[in-house]
């Protein structure tokens, strides 16, 4: 049972087109950042942000894949459409937005404390969400990927 069970998980091509569009993009963020860098920074493969989203290139791949598996008008396909839709949303909206906030919120924290306080608290993380470039290049490269996969 287990090993049906793992053999239906390996034979799901749908996933592994979602997932390989992922670690393709992850990939290239770090091809970019040592492009512009000069060096290897195997943190880029962690961080959220950055050039092209992974998240929108892996949910792109699923949608595309679903479509082209399980018809245009399918309702899989339209679950995988709207759940794409919104994780692209988040990704360059609320994400962006968070982001922004603390840039604001840690050069507010820097002007403060210049006069000599000393700082408790770590800075907030700055990149969090993606511009809207970087959500349309990842996603596609995810519809890119799913159509060449199958």
């Amino acid at each position: 049972m287990i090993m049906d069970t793992l053999r239906e998980l390996f034979s799901n091509h749908v996933l592994w087109v979602a997932l390989a569009a992922s670690a393709i993009a992850q990939t290239l963020k770090l091809l970019l950042d040592i492009a512009k860098h000069r060096k290897l920074n195997f943190r880029v493969l962690v961080e959220t942000g950055g050039m092209p989203s992974s998240h929108s290139a892996l949910v792109t791949a699923l949608a595309t894949s679903v479509g082209l598996q399980r018809g245009w008008n399918s309702v899989e396909f339209a679950i995988a459409l709207v759940f794409a839709l919104i994780v692209m949303y988040d990704a360059a909206g609320v994400r962006q937005a968070a982001g922004k906030q603390a840039r604001i919120l840690n050069q507010i924290v820097e002007e403060f404390f210049q006069e000599g306080h000393e700082l408790a608290e770590a800075r907030l993380k700055e990149l969090l969400g993606h511009t809207p470039t970087q959500v349309i290049v990842g996603s596609a490269l995810g519809v890119a990927i799913a159509w060449l996969a199958t």
